[in-house]
C-alpha cells in the first residue's frame, strides 16, 4: 500500500477499514488522542521517539535498554486501543506488549489484561498472546496464543481491549478474537480493580521464542515498535482514592454507557467472526491444556470439534498447524518475507 503523503494514522485507518470489511463487520469508531493527552514515558526515555504531531510514538529496544509508556490516569473499565507496527526481520526474544495492569499499586493481588507480541527467528511469524489475570491469579494463567492472518511488520493494525464489569474482550482490527465473560465461579480471578494502560518493548530471551532457545540478537537491532491511533475510553479514577473504597459507584454511569457501546455488544456477526478467527489462527488455549489444568476453568466454553484440533498440552496439532500455514501463504503476496 502506498503511503506517500499519508500519516501513519491515515494508513492505519485504511488497513482497519479493509480488515473489518473482509470480516463483514463495521469499523469501531473511537476518538484518538495525541500522546501527551493520555500517556507519559515510563522507562527508557532516550528510546522513546515521538512524531512532530505527537500522535505516533516509537519504542526502541537496543543493547542498553528497552522502553515503555504508561497512561496518565487509571481506569475502572473501558475500551483501550492502539494501532501497532511491529519490528521486522530477526526478532527472536523480543516482546512488545500493550496491556492494562495495576501491579504498581497492588503488587501481590494485581489485575492484568495483556496483548503480548512474541518475536521469532527470520522467516517465522510473530505470535500474539492474550492473558487475563485477576487478584494476583498468575498461577492460574489464562493464556491463549494466535498467529496473525497478516504481516504485522509492514503496516499498522489496531489492537483493542474491552473491559467491563461483565466481560473482557480482545479485538484485532475491530474483529473480536477472544471473550471472557465473568461468572460467579471465577470469583476474584476476574479483574476488578482500576488499572493503567502500558506499552513496552523488552528483552524476554529467557522464554519468548521456543522457550528461550532463541535469544535476542542485537546485531539486528534496534528493534522498533511504533504506536498510533491511541485511544482511552473509560472512567478515570484518582489513585489516591483506591484504598478508601471501590470505584464502582463513581463510575456507574460510565459503566452503563460502556456496556451499551458498540465494542461491548457481541452481535451474532461478531460471534461468527470470532469463531472464524479462532479456528484459523489460534495455536494454544489454556482451555484445552489438560496437562496444566485437568479440570477446565469455569469460563471455558469447550467445543468438542475445536478441542479435537488441540493436543492435551493445549497446543494445536501439527496437521492443523500446516493448514494454517497454507492459508497464510495463500493470502499473502509472493514477496512476503514472513511466510512460515
Amino acid at each position: 500500500m502506498a503511503v506517500v503523503g499519508r500519516t501513519p494514522a491515515m494508513v492505519a485507518l485504511l488497513v482497519l477499514a479493509a480488515a473489518a470489511a473482509v470480516a463483514g463487520l463495521p469499523a469501531i469508531n473511537v476518538t484518538t488522542m495525541a500522546f501527551e493527552e493520555g500517556y507519559a514515558p515510563l522507562f527508557g526515555h532516550d528510546n522513546i521517539l515521538r512524531s512532530a504531531d505527537d500522535r505516533t510514538v516509537s519504542l526502541l529496544l537496543d543493547r542498553s535498554t528497552g522502553s515503555g509508556f504508561i497512561s496518565s490516569s487509571m481506569y475502572q473499565h473501558g475500551f483501550f486501543t492502539a494501532s501497532i507496527k511491529l519490528p521486522s526481520d530477526y526478532t527472536a526474544g523480543v516482546v512488545v506488549a500493550f496491556y492494562a495492569s495495576n501491579g504498581d499499586v497492588f503488587e501481590k493481588r494485581h489485575d492484568e489484561l495483556d496483548f503480548e507480541f512474541l518475536g521469532n527467528i527470520r522467516g517465522k511469524p510473530w505470535r500474539v498472546q492474550t492473558n487475563v489475570y485477576g487478584n494476583g491469579s498468575v498461577s492460574r494463567g489464562r493464556e491463549e496464543r494466535y498467529v496473525l492472518p497478516f504481516d504485522p511488520t509492514t503496516e499498522f493494525h489496531r489492537y483493542s481491549i474491552l473491559w467491563t464489569a461483565a466481560a473482557v474482550a480482545f479485538y484485532v482490527d475491530d474483529v473480536p478474537v477472544r471473550e471472557v465473560r465473568r461468572s460467579a465461579a471465577m470469583a476474584g480471578d476476574f479483574p476488578a480493580k482500576p488499572m493503567s494502560l502500558y506499552a513496552t518493548v523488552w528483552d524476554a530471551s529467557t522464554w519468548a521464542t521456543s522457550g528461550g532457545r532463541y535469544r535476542v540478537n542485537y546485531r539486528y537491532g534496534p528493534f522498533v515498535a511504533s504506536f498510533t491511533d491511541l485511544a482511552l475510553a473509560g472512567c478515570r479514577v484518582d489513585p489516591a482514592l483506591l484504598r478508601t473504597g471501590p470505584a464502582a459507584e463513581e463510575c456507574a454511569e460510565a459503566e452503563e454507557a460502556l456496556r451499551a457501546s458498540e465494542p461491548a455488544v457481541m452481535t451474532l456477526e461478531k460471534q461468527q467472526a470470532m469463531r472464524r478467527f479462532r479456528e484459523q489462527n489460534m495455536v494454544y488455549s489454556y482451555c484445552y491444556d489438560a496437562l496444566r489444568y485437568p479440570v477446565p476453568f469455569p469460563e471455558c466454553d469447550v467445543v468438542e470439534s475445536e478441542r479435537r484440533r488441540f493436543k492435551s498440552s493445549g497446543h494445536l496439532r501439527f496437521a492443523f498447524r500446516r493448514q494454517q500455514q497454507r492459508r497464510r501463504r495463500a493470502g499473502r503476496p509472493a514477496t512476503n518475507k514472513q511466510d512460515t
